[in-house]
């Protein structure tokens, strides 16, 4: 019993931590959010982070590929994390539990679609 009780618990702790890590933080500059992304390369960095810069309201923006996290610092008067979310979906990739746009993904390059660096430790 004791054990379930843990589990559940720590199952319950892990939700939440994963869950604030969606919400904009206050920073200097306006908000900062952190997306997880289906971003898998240095194309898709540039692909995203080249739209994103283009977004009213986005003063900086930055996609670890290793962990496909996109960092983005916005005005939040002029967008929002979801405005943001959305606009990643548009070039073709999940945005945290927003789904790409299908048609967006089909005119990625070979190299940013699911599984093509599989082989080469990405």
């Amino acid at each position: 019993m004791i054990t379930k009780i843990i589990t559940t618990l720590t199952l319950l702790l892990f939700s939440l931590a994963v869950f604030a890590q969606k919400e904009p933080v206050k920073v200097d500059k306006g908000y900062k959010v952190e997306i997880k992304t289906s971003a898998v390369c240095e194309m898709c960095k540039e692909a995203i982070e080249s739209d994103l810069v283009f977004e009213k309201g986005v003063k900086e923006v930055n996609l670890d590929v290793d962990t496909k996290i996109l960092t983005v610092v916005y005005k939040e008067k002029k967008t929002s994390a979801d405005k943001i979310r959305k606009r990643v979906t548009e070039v073709g990739y999940h945005a945290d539990d927003m789904k790409r746009d299908p048609e967006a993904y089909d005119n990625l390059p070979m190299c940013c679609k699911d599984g093509a660096h599989d082989d080469d430790g990405h």
